[in-house]
């Protein structure tokens, strides 16, 4: 196999039980990214436009295993070194995009608690943002002004500046509210008030419930509720923007929790939300702001119960005559992920063999044409032409690597074609899952 770059033992480990486990790591994907160039290209298409003051939204279809949460994980790691601050979650039953009781909201409280930045990519860095946009106008004022710190002049001068800021925010929806925050913050870390600072960016990741409690509490008789925290979101973004941040990306996965609600009524409730959200990116209403949902093809596609079940988003998301497998337009809302080729699992196999053989420091003799032989194996399932995902494979395949690291007595070889890998083979079984696709396991 060709020489790559060596993998970090500490990225080697979290990629390779992050895979075993059927879940999408959260570093190291450079290392394991095969095919997805031209979805790729679409989303940095993306990014280039939401630089420049512009809004996006895009929806990252695929069944469960087929690399939608990879995709999304590794446009994630690549907007923030450019800059971009990105907030994901995932939709759950108790989260959705409306909801009566405080389902919405608590999407909004898992975005705000999973903001990320290059320098925090974990998650949780609202405060950090908060304080670095002060220092950095501070630094800012001292170089423009040549005063000294602690000058009156200079406090000012950084009042001036800080005041353009929250004048931008105070002039959207909600604005003013969220400008005269900003302004709470400021002056408390000025005065190293850490009480106040908690309370506002308490206020900010929606933890109060009541309006008298913020009333009491900061003196604003508002709080982020089910129905407006996505213009909280909008808010965030142009502050990003001003704060010295390229944007914002919303990533939501599992849209499958909304096709799951079994009140109609509510479904269309989120549905019009996610509208509401659609339309703003196309007509100028958002700025610095990319969205990102991720679906399977039922939950989409579904005219009884998924997001083509309600009109308005179906004539807008429908791919039109021309767009087919292997030539979809990549420019339309919606990118459907094609099945990875026999050739970039192969490639995959390769990638992973090395990362293996680095992480346990064995020599490991696989050939191109071992790799073949399991390849041709996978995809020799039954249904596998369309049941198959990346997932699966790679599953199969880490563990194969295990058993040859832990009986090196043996070959990939000699594996595949025991009589107990072939009987299993043949006795493929079809599981119905919840998602509507038939999955096919060894």
């Amino acid at each position: 196999m060709d020489e790559h770059k060596k993998v970090p033992k500490r990225i080697a480990q979290t990629v390779l039980n992050s895979l075993k486990g059927g879940v999408v790591p959260r570093i190291g994907l450079p290392y394991i990214t095969v095919g997805r160039k031209s979805e790729i290209e679409a989303l940095l298409h993306d990014v280039d436009i939401i630089s420049e003051g512009g809004a996006s939204f895009r929806f990252i279809v695929g069944r469960y295993g087929s690399g939608k949460s990879f995709l999304l994980q590794t446009i994630r790691n690549y907007v923030m070194d450019r800059g971009f601050i990105v907030a994901d979650a995932d939709l759950s039953p108790e989260r959705r995009l409306q909801g009566t009781k405080g389902q919405g909201l608590a999407t909004y409280r898992e975005l705000i608690s999973n903001l990320s930045t290059k320098t925090k990519p974990e998650g949780g860095a609202l405060t950090l943002v908060l304080d670095r946009w002060i220092s950095a106008v501070q630094s800012e004022a001292v170089q423009e002004s040549g005063l000294a710190p602690g000058d009156p002049a200079l406090t000012a001068a950084t009042d001036k500046k800080i005041y353009a800021v929250t004048f931008s925010v105070s002039e959207l929806v909600h604005g003013f509210e969220f400008a005269t925050l900003l302004s709470r913050y400021y002056h408390a870390y000025l005065e190293d008030d850490d009480e106040t600072k908690a309370k506002v960016v308490r206020w900010f990741r929606g933890e109060y419930s009541l309006k008298s409690e913020a009333k009491e509490a900061l003196g604003i008789n508002m709080i982020i509720t089910d129905d407006d925290w996505y213009d909280y979101l909008k808010l965030f973004a142009m502050f990003f923007r001003l704060a010295g941040y390229t944007g914002m990306f919303l990533m939501i996965d599992e849209l499958v929790n909304i096709y799951k609600i079994p009140n109609s009524i509510t479904r269309q409730y989120n549905y019009e939300k996610m509208l509401t959200m659609y339309n703003d990116t196309l007509q100028g209403k958002a700025k610095y702001l990319g969205i990102l949902m991720g679906a399977t093809p039922q939950a989409l596609e579904d005219k009884r119960r998924g997001i083509y079940s309600y009109e308005a988003l179906r004539s807008r998301l429908a791919e039109g005559r021309f767009s087919k497998p292997g030539a979809r337009d990549m420019l339309a809302p919606v990118i459907r992920l094609e099945a990875l080729t026999a050739e970039e699992m192969l490639v995959l196999c390769e990638k992973l063999a090395e990362m293996h053989t680095g992480l346990y420091n064995y020599a490991l003799h696989i050939t191109t044409e071992d790799l073949v032989i399991f390849i041709k194996i996978e995809y020799g399932r039954i249904g596998a032409d369309q049941n198959i995902t990346p997932r699966e494979v790679i599953r199969d395949f880490i563990e194969l690597l295990d058993l040859l690291y832990q009986h090196p007595e043996t070959d990939l070889a000699s594996l595949l074609s025991s009589e107990e890998f072939s009987y299993a083979k043949s006795e493929a079984v079809s599981d119905e899952t919840e998602s509507g696709f038939v999955e096919f396991t060894l």
